[in-house]
């Protein structure tokens, strides 16, 4: 599995702790930035940045950290094909996949502490989608509506 990942100058201590454990257990992680902490920087180009590495087929996975995790949310789900999901706790990080097929996970720097980070991110890449019946009926509709409203 490809994994991109990328933090605003909120998340950008995560994001350099969590990348270095995630190659240290094996995983192929490119880092699309930030590079240094400038509270200049703007969140809805790290999730630009991400959802196009996802949308091109660079990636399969996106992990998007900020202060609250929100904003980057809001931005990754401006894309057609992203499904984007803020997750501070484990159920949620698995269950995304699992039930709805998310491909960006986004947490908040601000709002977890780090151990709970890294179960987080470890949950959600663990994850597969099941292919259940229910779960790709919904999927089908919130694809449906994405056809209909991101033009």
């Amino acid at each position: 599995m490809n994994i991109v990942i990328a933090a605003d100058h909120g998340g950008y201590e995560y994001k350099n702790l969590l990348l270095q454990e995630m190659k240290e257990r094996g995983f192929t992680v490119k880092d699309l930035g930030a590079f240094e902490s400038s509270p200049l920087d703007d969140y809805p180009d790290y999730a630009a940045s991400i959802a196009n590495a996802i949308l091109n087929n660079e990636a399969d996975r996106g992990i998007l950290i900020c202060g609250s995790g929100v904003g980057v949310c809001v931005a990754a789900n401006k894309f057609k094909g992203i499904r984007a999901g803020v997750c501070h706790d484990t159920y949620s990080a698995h269950q995304c996949v699992e039930h709805d097929d998310v491909n960006v996970l986004c947490i908040g720097q601000r709002v977890i502490g780090i151990e709970l980070a890294r179960e987080i991110i470890f949950s959600f890449l663990a994850a597969s989608f099941t292919q259940e019946e229910r779960h790709q009926r919904r999927l089908d509709k919130v694809k449906g509506i994405e056809n209909k409203n991101m033009k």
